[in-house]
């Protein structure tokens, strides 16, 4: 099995077969050597039963934290190569063979993709913004992110410490391996993922603009405090 795809999804049923039916209609280009996981967090609605219907592997991670999920999701892969979607995400054809061709360059450690820029120009705004600080960075967007799995399961994984910007942290120590190794951290672009904008339409500018104000302040004890970090875990959806 060369791509283990792992979906977290809390309370997910609404959008969730939409992005599996999706998923696997676009990794028919990796042919037969793919597996689709979900992760049901603990969800209250029939996120798992929906997953199962679309022919997914659904786990449970009864902890409601992504970094959790995404982590209990690895653990049940047989694929060289995890690759994490969330459930509200959408990759293209495309975005899957530059995956591939990326990877089958050889010197690729990790990556994950630019975010296309659709829905309110608030959203637009801030994707623009975020796909130039990526690109710069090599940081990926949690909605898509690609490792290989013996280097993830070195790294011990994400951060189970962190609520929110798991992915960032993870992006750090896998830059640090990669500059050690002389690997690649590779943000593909020519494809970028659609992803949905409800963050901004169910929180709003206000509640957002609160959650950053307190992780400006206090970035530690926000970001390891699951109230703190409202968007991701009050069930809003």
């Amino acid at each position: 099995m060369k791509f283990s795809i792992v979906v977290p999804a809390f309370n997910e049923e609404r959008l969730l077969p939409a992005t599996l039916d999706g998923i696997r209609a676009v990794a028919q280009v990796f042919g037969d050597g793919w597996e689709l996981i979900v992760c049901d967090n603990n969800s209250t609605d029939r996120t798992a039963e929906v997953a199962r219907a679309a022919g997914a592997r659904v786990v449970f991670e009864p902890h409601n934290q992504i970094s959790r999920a995404r982590n209990r999701g690895a653990t049940a892969a047989t694929g060289e190569w995890l690759v994490f979607i969330d459930a509200d995400s959408a990759p293209s054809a495309g975005l899957f063979a530059d995956l591939e061709e990326a990877i089958d360059g050889g010197r690729c450690l990790a990556g994950g993709s630019t975010i296309a820029a659709e829905g309110s120009f608030q959203f637009r705004t801030a994707i623009r913004f975020w796909n130039a600080i990526s690109r710069a960075m090599r940081w990926a967007a949690g909605s898509f992110i690609f490792c290989r799995r013996d280097v993830f399961s070195e790294l011990g994984g994400f951060s189970e410490e962190l609520y929110a910007s798991e992915e960032l942290e993870l992006f750090q120590r896998l830059k640090a391996l990669a500059r050690r190794r002389n690997r690649e951290i590779i943000i593909l672009h020519r494809h970028p993922l659609r992803t949905s904008d409800r963050k901004l339409r169910l929180y709003g500018r206000g509640e957002l603009l609160g959650f950053l104000g307190r992780l400006v302040l206090h970035p530690r004890r926000t970001l390891r405090d699951s109230s703190a970090c409202r968007p991701w875990y009050d069930g809003r959806r």
